[in-house]
């Protein structure tokens, strides 16, 4: 996998030996492995744009990786995180949850459970940035609409009819019926469900006060 779906693990380790080892282990199964020695070195090198994961030391000099993953929400880095930590004691691991976590592994660690907890991350962050797009892409047919389409969009996903849209307008039921049908073309919608569901994915409306 070269260019832009080449996947990335970021590895984030004091132990020099434990941070050979599992950039190692991740490049024999074909993944870019990028080693670490500090937080802060690893935070000025992130780029939340590539399909990528982190796996981060709990305990480490200066900056521990808890502080770490505030930095990373603070600067807006949405990666997924695996934590690795030799003490795994309760409160740090419900810490580490609350704040977003993917996994929490204990070293010495079991390397299928690494490599099956890595391959887990990247494939849900490949996800949420396909998301992302479709999300570009939905504003984007939004803004192709005039504004007597959007006029018609909004009782229209809110479950108005026809001839109840004609009256709030004051025009025909047939110009609604022409505008309604200029408006699934461009939103690309093939069904009214369809145009629901966008208009909801877009927070034009609020579900729950829909008709």
């Amino acid at each position: 996998m070269a260019g832009a779906t080449e996947h990335v693990v970021y590895v984030v380790d004091d132990d020099q030996g434990m941070l050979d080892s599992t950039v190692w282990l991740l490049e024999s199964v074909g993944l870019k492995a990028l080693p670490f020695t500090s937080g802060a070195e690893f935070l000025g090198a992130c780029d939340a744009s590539l399909d990528a994961c982190v796996l981060l030391d709990v305990r480490m000099p200066g900056m521990g990786g808890l502080n770490v993953q505030e930095e990373m929400r603070a600067r807006e880095l949405n990666l997924p995180i695996i934590f690795v930590s030799g003490h795994a004691d309760v409160p740090i691991v419900v810490r580490a949850f609350k704040a977003g976590a993917h996994d929490f592994i204990e070293k010495p660690y079991n390397e299928q459970l690494l490599l099956d907890s890595v391959h887990q991350a990247l494939s849900n962050c490949a996800q949420n940035r396909s998301g992302n797009q479709g999300h570009d892409a939905l504003q984007a047919r939004l803004l192709t609409l005039t504004p007597r389409e959007r006029d018609v969009l909004l009782p229209l996903v809110q479950g108005y009819t026809t001839r109840e849209i004609a009256e709030q307008l004051g025009v025909s039921a047939k110009t609604v019926d022409l505008y309604r049908s200029r408006v699934m073309k461009r939103m690309q919608a093939s069904t009214l469900p369809d145009l629901v569901g966008m208009a909801i994915a877009a927070q034009l409306v609020d579900p729950l006060k829909l008709r």
